[in-house]
C-alpha cells in the first residue's frame, strides 16, 4: 500500500473514532447525587429503569442531603436527592445562580428510632428520644432500662436525616457531643446491632429485611408523640401516613428548572405504579394520589 492510502485509510479510521466518540457524547449519563437515606432506594430504581432502557444511563452517588443539594445548584448534578426541605438560603443561592428547584416527593420515610434488640426498652415518647439525643438522659435505668450508660449512634451534619431529626425531635437544640457521627445507615444499624446500650436513628428502608421483619441485632421501637398519647411502629403504613406516627417524613428529589428528557423520563418512572411499588419493597412508603397531584405541578 503506497504512502496516500496509508494517508487515506488513516484519516477515514480517525474519522470513524471522531464520529463514534460523538454519539456517545450524545449519551449523556444522568447524575443523581444525595441523601444516604435515599441511595440504595434510587439505585435500585435507576438499575430497573435501565433495564428497560439501556441507552439511558444514570449514576446514583450519596454523600448526604446536603451534598446533593449543593451539586444541583452548582450545575454538577441533574437530580438532587434530599431527605429534609431544602432550607431559605440554599432556595436563595439557587436562584442567585439561575438555578430555579422544583421539588418533588418521591417515598414516605417513618424515621426509626433503634436500640439493641436485647434492650428491654420498647417504647419512647418524641420529648425522652430527643432529651437522650441531646444528653439530657444517659442512662437507661431513666427510661425503664437497665442501669447502663446510654450509647448514642446519629448521622454527620451534611445529612438530611441529621438535620430532621434535630429540628423535629431535637427541637432545633444541639446534639449531645457524645453521640457517635457515623457516614450513614448502614453502620448506625451495624453500630446498635453490637452495642447493647446503643440506640440510634435510621431511615425505615434500613430496619426491616426484604420479607418486612426487623434486620438481626436491632429492636425498632415504638413512639408516641408525648406521655399520654398512643404508641405506633414507623413500619405502620397507616399510622405514618395520617401523622400519628410522629417522625414520618416525605423524601424529595430537586432539578434544576423543569425536568426534561432522560430526567423527567426517570422521574415519571419513579412515580409510576411500577416504581412505587420498588419503594415499598425497598421499605419504604408510596406517595398518594394528592402527593402525586403536586408533584405534577411542578413538571411545567
Amino acid at each position: 500500500m503506497n504512502t496516500k492510502k496509508l494517508i487515506l485509510v488513516g484519516c477515514v479510521a480517525f474519522g470513524l473514532i471522531l464520529s463514534s466518540g460523538s454519539l456517545f457524547a450524545q449519551k449523556k449519563m444522568i447524575q443523581v447525587k444525595g441523601s444516604d437515606t435515599m441511595v440504595n432506594l434510587v439505585q435500585i430504581l435507576a438499575e430497573t429503569y435501565m433495564a428497560n432502557n439501556p441507552d439511558k444511563p444514570i449514576a446514583v452517588l450519596g454523600g448526604g442531603s446536603g451534598t446533593g443539594i449543593a451539586a444541583l445548584i452548582n450545575g454538577t448534578c441533574d437530580i438532587a436527592n434530599h431527605s429534609r426541605p431544602m432550607k431559605d438560603k440554599e432556595v436563595t443561592m439557587a436562584k442567585d445562580r439561575g438555578v430555579t428547584p422544583h421539588k418533588f416527593i418521591i417515598a414516605v420515610d417513618g424515621l426509626s428510632v433503634i436500640v439493641n434488640e436485647s434492650s428491654p426498652v420498647f417504647k419512647l415518647t418524641v420529648d425522652q428520644i430527643g432529651a437522650i439525643f441531646r444528653g439530657e438522659i444517659t442512662n437507661w435505668k431513666e427510661v425503664g432500662g437497665p442501669d447502663k450508660t446510654i450509647s448514642l449512634y446519629g448521622r454527620q451534619s451534611n445529612s438530611g436525616t441529621f438535620v430532621f431529626f434535630q429540628e423535629h425531635v431535637l427541637k432545633k437544640q444541639n446534639y449531645s457531643q457524645d453521640m457517635k457521627r457515623m457516614n450513614g445507615n448502614a453502620q448506625i444499624v451495624e453500630g446498635v446491632s453490637v452495642d447493647k446500650e446503643g440506640i440510634g436513628y435510621v431511615g425505615v428502608g434500613y430496619v426491616v429485611d426484604k420479607n418486612g421483619n426487623p434486620r438481626k441485632g436491632i429492636k425498632i421501637l415504638k413512639v408516641s408523640k408525648d406521655a399520654g398519647a398512643a404508641v405506633f411502629s414507623p413500619l405502620n403504613k397507616t399510622a405514618v401516613d395520617s401523622g400519628d406516627y410522629p417522625i414520618a417524613r416525605p423524601l424529595f428529589q430537586t432539578t434544576a428548572g423543569t425536568p426534561k428528557g432522560v430526567v423527567l423520563d426517570f422521574l415519571m418512572f419513579e412515580m409510576s405504579p411500577e416504581g412505587q411499588k420498588i419503594i415499598e419493597e425497598e421499605g419504604f412508603f408510596p406517595i398518594g394520589s394528592d402527593v402525586l397531584s403536586e408533584n405534577k405541578k411542578h413538571l411545567k
